[in-house]
């Protein structure tokens, strides 16, 4: 009989690439989870991996386990929502992990209708880089995730997660106010805060950018849309928003509309949808994302499309 938890290990190993990297993202030592490995192929009765030194590779037969290793946790997943669902009152751990513009926007709300729908759970939230969030709710470190990407960066769909729809918004350029910038291309002469080099932000601005036929000119970089409103409300620079991130707009910032889009979606493990805590945690996140888009007139729409 194959044991679940090292498949997980197989699974990981093959996604992170090391069994250093493995061992972090579980909290095991490097020569535990070799140990395990090795076990599993005892289990499975044939090498799944090859050994070169400190590199290790999958077999055809590593290849092939990790396959149905997939199909094999999305069952569990679903067979422990099954039986979480025979219970008659909600309660333990519901862990979400969260960007900092969600945190402050949509969280709230949701929070507050959980604790009092369901008084016995125990909310606990991270706050995260979408980035983090696929590897947060493999390694069970969350339950529920919020992800995002934009119409011009989009990301690739992770195979080990589903997620629904919750806001598609406007992105703006945010200008200091008194200025006439009226486009991305009337900031081709301007200075530019943006995020760190390789955060979606980043890629976002370049991109815009390119598309209008210049490289901007960077002079700040700030990954907090707060700090990013400052620098830009003190003459520093124009800068790429999303509307989740301006609430309410600083009075010496002017936000103009781009025809660019940001989607958020709220992640999970698949196979956890049927989880009465995840769909209590997706419940009260969509009713939130449905109370802020009727709250604005800026254009933000909510869609429950699944993936």
């Amino acid at each position: 009989m194959l044991d679940p938890r090292r498949l997980r290990l197989l699974r990981d190993l093959a996604r992170l690439g090391t069994i250093s990297a493995v061992a972090d993202a579980h909290r095991y030592t490097a020569s535990a989870v070799s140990q395990q490995l090795s076990a599993l192929e005892r289990e499975a009765g044939a090498a799944l991996l090859t050994r070169s030194g400190r590199r290790v590779e999958l077999t055809p037969a590593g290849h092939v386990l990790v396959r149905h290793a997939e199909v094999v946790l999305d069952a569990l997943e679903q067979a422990e929502a099954a039986v979480a669902s025979a219970g008659a009152r909600l309660s333990g751990p519901l862990r979400i992990g969260a960007f900092p513009t969600a945190v402050r926007t949509l969280l709230p709300a949701a929070l507050v209708r959980l604790g009092q729908e369901h008084p016995d759970l125990e909310l606990h939230v991270s706050e995260l880089d979408p980035a983090a969030v696929p590897d947060a709710l493999r390694e069970r470190r969350v339950d529920v995730g919020l992800l995002h990407d934009y119409d011009v960066a989009p990301v690739d769909p992770d195979p080990a997660l589903d997620t629904a729809a919750l806001l598609d918004e406007p992105v703006h350029l945010a200008v200091p106010a008194g200025t006439g910038t009226a486009s991305i291309d009337d900031a081709r002469d301007s200075t530019w805060v943006v995020g760190s080099p390789g955060t979606l932000c980043h890629t976002v601005a370049l991109r815009l950018c390119r598309a209008a036929g210049f490289h901007p000119r960077v002079r700040h970089h700030a990954d907090d849309f707060t700090t990013v409103l400052a620098l830009v409300g003190a003459g520093q620079g124009v800068a790429v928003v999303p509307r989740l991130a301006v609430p309410h707009p600083p009075a010496d910032v002017r936000l103009v509309p781009l025809s660019t889009r940001r989607r958020t979606r709220v992640a999970f493990r698949r196979g956890s949808a049927g989880h009465p805590v995840v769909a209590a945690a997706v419940a009260a996140l969509d009713d939130a994302a449905r109370a802020y888009g009727s709250s604005t007139s800026t254009g933000i729409s909510r869609s429950v499309l699944r993936w």
